[in-house]
């Protein structure tokens, strides 16, 4: 398969290593990954905050850049940009593009997947060969449970994880206090959230915290980093493309 990668903002300026692992995963179960260079952001802060108009140019740049017919699937390591790409795009695209753009919207969302959706959905995977020998939690972002409804398939990804120490996170499903701009618009409500959710993650005693949200994991991971928790953050790609190093002994 043909899988074109879409970054999205926030990996590409902060987290690149989510970016690298979902295309080393892909790449060694098989499938070709190319990386199309015009891509830009999706304009989900730009509908979330009230500039839908200031979207469009984004979301045309998106069905310009993935609509190639020889892509096979995008994959994103996202679940709140392919959020915006499956309800968003649509209603800006009706609201201030034209009928044509609508359609190529239409097509390219229908092709457009968060990458534990991809993998389990689409390739009908859930072993994807991984090693991690570390106790991990996981924190269900809010886009991925909520707008996509992907359910327990980061979980299933995890389990078949070989040597991991998995546990559960209690209050798993409950906001972690992003939200994007809500975390600057409501900045105590969103410090309150954020505090219930280390306190959980603290009760499992994990090494890494897991999400398939890297802003999320920014949230998450500074304030653990503030209270030196001692605990890290990682994507779920960057779990899924890890493997057992082979160590040649020479006499």
């Amino acid at each position: 398969m043909r899988v074109a990668l879409f970054a999205t903002c926030i990996a590409d300026t902060m987290f690149p290593d989510a970016v690298k692992a979902t295309a080393l995963l892909l790449t060694r179960l098989g499938h070709e990954v190319v990386f199309p260079p015009g891509q830009t952001c999706c304009g989900q802060m730009h509908v979330n905050t009230g500039y839908q108009p200031d979207a469009l140019p984004l979301v045309r740049n998106y069905v310009d850049t993935f609509g190639d017919g020889d892509i096979d699937a995008v994959v994103v390591p996202s679940g709140s940009c392919v959020g915006s790409v499956r309800h968003q795009h649509e209603i800006v695209a009706e609201r201030y593009g034209t009928a044509s753009l609508s359609r190529q919207v239409a097509v390219v969302k229908a092709k457009t997947y968060e990458l534990s959706e991809l993998l389990i959905d689409v390739l009908g995977v859930t072993d994807v060969g991984a090693y991690y020998p570390h106790r991990v939690t996981y924190h269900p972002t809010c886009h991925s449970l909520r707008m996509l409804r992907v359910g327990d398939k980061p979980l299933r990804l995890l389990r078949a994880v070989h040597e991991i120490d998995l546990v559960e996170l209690p209050a798993a499903e409950v906001c972690c206090g992003f939200g994007g701009t809500f975390a600057i618009k409501n900045a105590e409500t969103s410090t309150a959230m954020l505090a219930d959710k280390i306190r959980n993650v603290a009760d499992t005693n994990a090494e890494f915290c897991c999400a398939s949200d890297s802003s999320c994991l920014m949230h998450i991971g500074g304030g653990m980093t503030r209270l030196q928790m001692g605990t890290r953050t990682i994507h779920l790609a960057e779990i899924l493309a890890s493997v057992q190093q082979r160590v040649e002994v020479t006499a």
